[in-house]
């Protein structure tokens, strides 16, 4: 398996506790698009990616259809990580997943 170390130390930057086991999760789950530079990030400016983040991620992933909840959890990791220019796609996940307290849903 691939070196997850960067990932949580990029985590760590946002919270208190990492849940090694969700980051290994969502590393299996995006591996095929984390060495897009593009791809690999999310912009919370393009109101087109944070749908795919609700769509792809969050309804699919979580099984949170819920869009006023989707939305309020996207924003306040969009604010958490406001000063970061390259929001790491794997970063975003999770930090979204613990806001919807959903990372035994993801572990499980």
């Amino acid at each position: 398996m691939a070196d997850l170390k960067p990932y949580i130390d990029d985590i760590a930057k946002y919270t208190d506790t990492v849940n090694e086991e969700l980051v290994a999760v969502l590393y299996k789950s995006l591996a095929s698009i984390l060495g897009d530079a593009d791809a690999a990030n999310v912009a919370c400016s393009d109101d087109d990616e944070l749908a795919t983040v609700r769509r792809n991620f969050i309804a699919e992933k979580l099984e949170i259809t819920d869009n006023e909840k989707a939305n309020a959890a996207i924003a306040v990791v969009c604010e958490k990580m406001k000063d970061d220019r390259s929001k790491n796609r794997l970063t975003f996940y999770y930090l979204v997943t613990e806001e919807l307290r959903c990372i035994g849903k993801m572990t499980d």
